[in-house]
């Protein structure tokens, strides 16, 4: 081994002699400082895990929903009026859709805005989605759901068959809106489009879920399709939001879709997978939201890390004073602080990594209570790294540049009397 070898290595035994002593001659400050390596990384990890949620959240749902292609046409506006429903005669194209070969089933979503009151003059605006029936990932924390009967035959959707008003009269509340009005299953409510028309239908509360508000961002009422366009006013034209479609099991949906997509070449055919990222664009917000928690937690995890390490070295300035005096570089008394960033970094690393699924699941818990979402904090392995890097690579680079700086006001004048 070479001269300069040798006298690299005996430094790196003195730098890292110096760090374990400096950190076990004042325990308490290191077990402080490890704690608070710990909250830094809980910072990165659970508002990262949050942020991803809130953008992964309408994926999962679409996946629960099992529908393989959507079918839309601009504009897309859950808030909007049911003549804002672009699809006109959506029964139609869905009877149209299911004659293929290869798809199983099709059916027509409508969105409008909508007035539920409890009979008694209280009333909450809201959202309402028209489906033909309801299903298992709906995740009912009361009651059950519907289930109505749709033509899937080629002819013509006949508009002179239907009754003029609602024939289900049954509705699925959101959980907000059932504890607003104070109504649970069993209970009836009366729904419309308008304060005027609100008490012209009564509805029998079958089931209280939070399903679609995962989707549109807000509270949304599920109520039967025919009985939703005919409160709205839309059955003559039978408009829909959406066209939704199941393709059979031996059929590509990609093939499917640009198939369905040449022939309806009015509208928007998207895989179910393309259909998220085009309902992200609709709501910028929850993506901004998304982003906006994991940049919050990557840069409040940095500051609060660098604040850390200058207060670290702030406290032992006495004895890099010392150091100083004795005559060592200040490569070594960076390379001393560096190492203790090293040190407490791992160690605050893993117990802030070994919390973060522990306080996810608390949080979930709390969420799925009060929102109704259990699953709104998701850490997956990415979350986990970035928030190790934050403490071990960050925390050394920092601490070592601390430590540069320190060095260079650690002199013997400095030392306390």
């Amino acid at each position: 081994m070479s001269s300069r070898l040798r006298r690299g290595a005996t430094r790196l035994r003195a730098v890292i002699g110096l760090a374990v002593a400096q950190l076990r001659r004042s325990p308490s400050r290191t077990v402080i400082t490890v704690f608070a390596v710990s909250l830094a990384v809980l910072s990165v990890t659970l508002l990262a895990s949050l942020g991803v949620g809130v953008v992964s959240t309408g994926e999962d749902g679409l996946e629960n929903a099992g529908r393989d292609i959507w079918i839309s046409s601009d504009p897309i506006d859950p808030a909007a009026s049911g003549t804002e429903n672009p699809i006109v005669g959506a029964h139609t194209v869905s009877a149209e859709m299911t004659a293929r070969d290869d798809v199983s089933s099709a059916a027509p979503i409508a969105v409008h805005e909508l007035y539920v009151g409890d009979g008694d003059g209280d009333l909450e605006r809201t959202s309402a989605v028209g489906v033909h029936e309801t299903h298992d990932g709906f995740g009912f924390e009361e009651g059950a759901g519907f289930k109505t009967e749709m033509n899937h035959s080629e002819e013509d959707y006949s508009i002179a068959d239907r009754p003029d008003g609602p024939t289900e009269e049954e509705i699925v509340l959101e959980p907000g809106t059932a504890d607003a009005l104070g109504v649970s299953v069993g209970d009836t409510v009366t729904i419309g489009t308008s304060r005027e028309t609100v008490e012209d239908n009564e509805f029998t509360v079958v089931g209280i879920a939070s399903y679609y508000s995962q989707f549109l961002g807000t509270d949304v009422e599920t109520v039967p399709l025919t009985d939703l366009q005919a409160i709205a006013g839309t059955a003559g034209t039978d408009r829909a939001t959406f066209i939704t479609a199941s393709v059979e099991d031996d059929a590509d949906t990609e093939a499917v879709a640009a198939e369905l997509d040449e022939e309806y070449a009015a509208y928007d055919v998207r895989p179910s997978d393309e259909q998220v990222g085009a309902m992200v664009e609709e709501r910028p917000l929850v993506l901004a939201s998304g982003a906006t928690l994991i940049g919050l937690a990557v840069v409040g995890g940095i500051v609060l890390t660098i604040n850390l390490f200058a207060l670290v070295a702030y406290q032992q300035r006495d004895e890099l004073a010392a150091l100083r005096a004795i005559g060592l570089s200040r490569w070594v008394l960076a390379g001393t602080i560096g190492a203790q960033g090293l040190v407490i970094g791992l160690l605050g690393g893993l117990v802030g990594l070994a919390a973060t699924p522990l306080l996810a699941a608390g949080f979930n818990r709390l969420a799925g209570a009060l929102v109704g979402f259990d699953s709104l904090l998701q850490t997956p392995v990415e979350v986990y790294l970035a928030g190790f890097a934050l403490a071990l690579v960050l925390g050394s680079v920092v601490a070592l540049l601390t430590g540069w700086r320190a060095g260079r006001y650690a002199r013997l004048d400095r030392l306390e009397a």
